[in-house]
């Protein structure tokens, strides 16, 4: 509000790619962004902590339909921990309550980092932002408390050394949905005797997305409106691992209108993608995004529609 004239919000379709800055929490980042667009509506796909850099995609209007996919979606990391220092955060915004000289060599955290591929089970942190009783995990830590938390299976794709200057150890990480890289760190420091915490992190993956083409706040800030609105990429680039599927003009209209349709009536196409409960990327005939579909016993059912064909 300026000057008693309410300015104008957009409707605007699309998912930015952010890198986010240190320092600055998701949703300040999410709010910072909505502003420069001028956005009527806006979201974000999974938050990176104050401490973390790098990707955050940000969905715009009919793009927030399907941001709970990027939630589900594995993450990349390129971390840092530094080794014999255990924290209250188990990163570095905490304060340290444990010191232990560092007895190990290179080859050695190698071989505790392989330890950790595959399905593993996780202590999520107190200072996480899970809800105990209907209260966040971090105000218990806060106020001195510790409750207890139950283990939950996460699992680790691929973890990789990509320095080591002990007691700094960098490395690559990609994981599934709810790992916590600062509990990793943690486990690691844990296997190798002396302990740990993490100094950085920074997500370059979400699902198929990387942080090539991601932009800055700063940069977008100095940029001109035609300028950022390029670098919106369209809705469906949340679904780009999804098959894809294009309907003709009355298929098109009956799943407009959220009909399933059955797989025998779509032609030859249908062959590609009648894999038992396959998830769907729908188009029309002139490639506008309809929305997504579960293709599964012989029919294909609308799960989220687009309004705007984006």
């Amino acid at each position: 509000m300026k000057g008693g004239t309410k300015i104008p919000r957009r409707a605007l379709d699309g998912v930015l790619l952010l890198d986010k800055p240190l320092g600055l929490s998701s949703n300040d980042a999410l709010i910072k962004a909505k502003r420069l667009y001028l956005a009527k509506k806006a979201g974000h796909t999974g938050t990176l902590d104050p401490l973390a850099t790098g990707l955050l995609p940000l969905c715009f209007g009919e793009a927030t339909k399907f941001s709970q996919d990027l939630l589900e979606a594995d993450k990349t990391y390129e971390a840092t921990m530094r080794l014999g220092i255990r924290t209250t955060t188990g990163d570095a915004e905490g304060e340290a309550v444990e010191t232990r000289d560092v007895l190990c060599d290179e080859a050695a955290v190698e071989a505790a980092m392989q330890r950790f591929l595959g399905d593993i089970v996780q202590v999520p942190p107190m200072y996480s932002a899970l809800k105990r009783d209907g209260k966040p995990l971090y105000e218990y830590a806060r106020a001195g408390q510790t409750v207890e938390r139950e283990g939950r299976q996460v699992t680790i794709h691929a973890l990789r050394m990509l320095a080591c200057a002990l007691p700094l150890v960098t490395f690559r990480v990609t994981c599934s949905k709810g790992t916590y890289v600062r509990t990793l760190a943690e486990d690691i420091g844990e296997a190798l005797g002396c302990g740990a915490h993490l100094t950085a992190l920074r997500r370059t993956g979400v699902g198929a997305l990387t942080l090539e083409g991601a932009v800055t706040l700063d940069a977008l800030a100095a940029a001109a409106e035609s300028e950022r609105d390029g670098w919106l990429r369209p809705v469906d680039a949340l679904l780009s691992t999804f098959p894809a599927v294009h309907l003709r003009d009355e298929a098109t209209r009956r799943f407009r209108h959220g009909q399933r349709l059955r797989l025998d009536e779509l032609g030859e196409a249908a062959s590609v993608w009648q894999a038992e409960d396959t998830r769907v990327r729908v188009y029309d005939d002139a490639g506008k995004l309809l929305g997504v579909a579960r293709a599964a016993e012989g029919v294909l059912a609308p799960e989220r529609l687009v309004v705007s064909g984006s």
